[in-house]
């Protein structure tokens, strides 16, 4: 059995490995413009206009690229859609457009100095252990059991460490909330963790509001501890810190405020108009602002010592000693799949009891560096770090792994598939579920039908790789998962989500939305992104888009490889009530082992007629889009009609051995002579202007750079079965990304 000393020193092997990584290649980058320098004796500090409000924090390191050029350097202010930032180099007086790099490495360095710490503590070291080794038999009397809460009140009370394995939809913030309230109503302190903002709020929400019901909350007694503290607790300010210094200390609050709104006003007028005098004030507000800040600070700590129940996140208490310095009498870590190990084992340290929560069959944690040891300890779950995961292929639970069983989120057509597949059939639906979600379901497209499967095969070979990132994308797919939003959008959906397992897709079919629907999106709240994103989130209807087809000619790692299943199980798992699944069900078929998860996903939808065909495209869509109108391609009069009225240019794309007819010849002969026309093609076309000797695998033509036919010309069309249908779409931006793939 590994030693707890063992343990540590592999932990603090792998973080600093981690931060190796981060310092060496950078992480999150910020696009920053407009750089001006404010004073060059060394340190030189700078300030840049910034795209959107960077939030790091005063004093965090950073690196500046411009060009070849780097440096590093420090925050000195970040606030707004502005940053000064002290560089070690000099950069002459102005900087056109340079980025930022920021990864927040010290979070991870407070976390190598806590484990020297717990080396020194026997107690501290016996709470590692426990966690790491969970015991094989359970203190807490079975007998006395009268529900799921009461189940988990009962383990964290005799147990040093349970693990609760929370499916989606089972309850889980519900469960943790009674039972943190319970420890509370006996005068036990608790500590809240959790890896994001968002999960410390939801939780610490459900507990206020639950404390408030029963009529025993008293002021001070329940704080949420830093964050920015968004929508979720807006019907619980009083937990805030923010409140209750202004509560107690309305002088000190107000003085904060008045600063920080003469900041904002000072880095308005820097952003319109440059001046020293402006840029020394800002600075010298920056030192007022530190002064008061550690004023509220001391206050804070006040706040953290009399509270009951303390939430924060993990590098929060990580990095703060107000946290870290207390003992608990029990510690709840939520969300635990997405964090480290050693992030865990810092959190059982912390209390004489821990719960720890999560669902350990959605995503691991996110680390960059290659190292073993970062593999080891950073890529994957503390569930399964701890051996509690190992019985389950024999459908046995281990002693301290508590299932929550019944899920309330999914129709049951839906949750049918992660039940079985994924949840070893240990997971059953809510008898309220089916009629709860009904509302949804009879929702247009598709009406009365919970999960579909549309299936792209013999469209076309449209899904290549962009050429800067390697991501793939596919704009067959693409077009026809906006048309899925657009259609649920009408049909009165309230929340849509668009998810893909590729960067380059999501981000286009951000920028898609942005162009050409951004009133719809704001009205029926769309959110597109990569799977990453989606964690913890839930929607009324959820799009997958899988991306994956012909020409390529195997599918990608993110669908099969080692972490496909939890991938594939965070998208559907999203879902209340409607699931759209856009696959490439012939290419995943021939591509892909039976026993890989998105097979059996198409499997399972095939088995239980959930398929629908390009066949009949014409009965679900509906409702045409002003900007993506779709066609039968045999019909060219339309696009005939726009060549015919182009301004500028025409580019034509002619896969491998296809030949134009001449009715388009006879078109584009007949073009006025400032028009431009590029051909792509493998085959020498003398009769325009620019030829590129290139071969792309589907046809389409774009007019002016901002309308692209994808489909036509029919004739260049590879991997087609009928109906042959077109789709014309009015996007600026989607030509020009498409041209740039050239």
């Amino acid at each position: 059995m590994t030693t707890t000393k063992t343990y540590i020193k592999e932990w603090q092997q792998a973080l600093q490995q981690e931060i190796n990584h981060l310092k060496k290649y950078g992480g999150s980058r910020y696009s920053v413009k407009n750089g001006r320098l404010l004073s060059n004796d060394g340190p030189y500090s700078y300030y840049f206009d910034t795209a959107i409000s960077i939030r790091i924090p005063v004093g965090s390191s950073i690196k500046l690229e411009w060009g070849m050029m780097k440096s590093s350097g420090r925050v000195l202010s970040s606030e707004g859609r502005g940053i000064i930032v002290a560089l070690e180099k000099n950069f002459g007086d102005l900087i056109p457009d340079a980025y930022l790099l920021h990864d927040p490495w010290e979070l991870l360095e407070q976390l190598i100095e806590r484990f020297e710490e717990i080396k020194k503590s026997k107690q501290k070291r016996l709470r590692v252990k426990r966690l790491m080794n969970p015991s094989m038999e359970t203190k807490h009397p079975e007998e006395k059991i009268k529900s799921n809460v009461h189940e988990l009140i009962l383990r964290s009370k005799y147990n040093p460490a349970t693990f609760v394995w929370g499916p989606p939809g089972t309850g889980k913030t519900y469960t943790l909330a009674r039972t943190a309230a319970n420890k509370y109503f006996q005068k036990k302190k608790v500590l809240i963790l959790s890896h994001s903002n968002q999960a410390v709020d939801v939780l610490m929400g459900e507990l206020t509001e639950f404390i408030k019901k029963k009529k025993r909350f008293r002021e001070g007694d329940v704080l949420r501890y830093g964050g920015f503290n968004g929508e979720i607790l807006s019907a619980h300010q009083e937990i805030t810190t923010n409140l209750m210094i202004e509560k107690h200390d309305p002088l000190l609050a107000h003085d904060r405020e008045r600063l920080v709104e003469e900041r904002r006003h000072l880095k308005q007028d820097l952003a319109l108009s440059f001046s020293k005098r402006d840029s020394d004030l800002l600075l010298e507000l920056e030192t007022k602002i530190t002064r008061i800040l550690e004023k509220v600070r001391k206050k804070e700590v006040q706040l953290v010592k009399d509270a009951f129940i303390v939430g924060t996140t993990l590098a929060k208490a990580a990095s703060d000693s107000a946290v870290y310095e207390l003992n608990y009498d029990l510690v709840i870590l939520d969300e635990a799949s997405m964090a480290y190990v050693p992030q865990a084992a810092f959190a059982a340290n912390l209390g004489k009891r821990v719960i720890i929560c999560g669902d350990f069959k959605q995503l691991p944690p996110i680390a960059s560096s290659r190292d073993p040891l970062v593999a080891k300890w950073l890529k994957e779950d503390v569930f399964h770090k701890a051996g509690v995961v190992e019985g389950l292929n024999e459908e046995k639970l281990h002693p301290q792994l508590f299932l929550l069983k019944e899920q309330r989120r999914m129709h049951p057509d839906i949750s049918a598939f992660t039940n079985e597949y994924i949840y070893h059939s240990l997971v059953g639906n809510h008898e309220s579920v089916y009629k709860s979600r009904k509302s949804i379901t009879s929702l247009a497209p598709f009406k009365e039908r919970a999960s579909v499967l549309l299936d792209t095969s013999f469209t076309g070979l449209h899904c290549i790789s962009d050429k800067t990132t390697n991501s793939r994308f596919n704009l067959w797919q693409l077009l026809l998962s906006f048309q899925l939003i657009h259609e649920s959008t009408l049909s009165g959906a309230k929340s849509i989500g668009y998810v893909t397992p590729y960067r380059a897709q999501a981000n286009l079919m951000g920028m898609l939305l942005e162009e050409i629907y951004e009133e719809k999106r704001r009205q029926a709240d769309i959110i597109a992104a990569t799977v990453h994103r989606f964690q913890g989130s839930e929607r009324d209807v959820m799009i997958f888009d899988t991306v994956d087809s012909a020409p390529q000619n195997r599918a990608g790692m993110l669908i099969t490889g080692k972490e496909s299943e939890r991938l594939i199980n965070v998208a559907i798992t999203r879902t209340k009530g409607k699931f759209l699944h856009v696959s490439n069900r012939n290419f995943i078929e021939k591509h892909m082992y039976s026993g890989k998860t998105l097979r059996q996903l198409v499997s399972h939808q095939v088995r239980n007629k959930q398929t629908v065909t390009t066949k009949v495209i014409g009965s679900w869509i509906q409702n045409q889009h002003p900007k993506l109108r779709w066609i039968h391609a045999r019909k060219v009069e339309a696009v005939f009609q726009d060549m015919g009225s182009a301004k500028s240019s025409i580019t034509i794309s002619l896969p491998e051995e296809s030949n134009l007819t001449e009715e388009w010849t006879k078109q584009l002969l007949n073009r006025g002579n400032r028009i431009k026309l590029t051909i792509i093609s493998n085959q020498k076309w003398s009769e325009c202007d620019v030829w590129l000797d290139e071969i792309f695998p589907f046809p389409f033509v774009i007019i002016d750079e901002k309308v692209l036919w994808l489909g036509l010309p029919l004739e260049g069309a590879r991997g087609v079965q009928p109906p042959y249908v077109a789709a014309r779409l009015s996007s600026s931006k989607v030509c020009e990304y498409l041209l740039k793939q050239i």
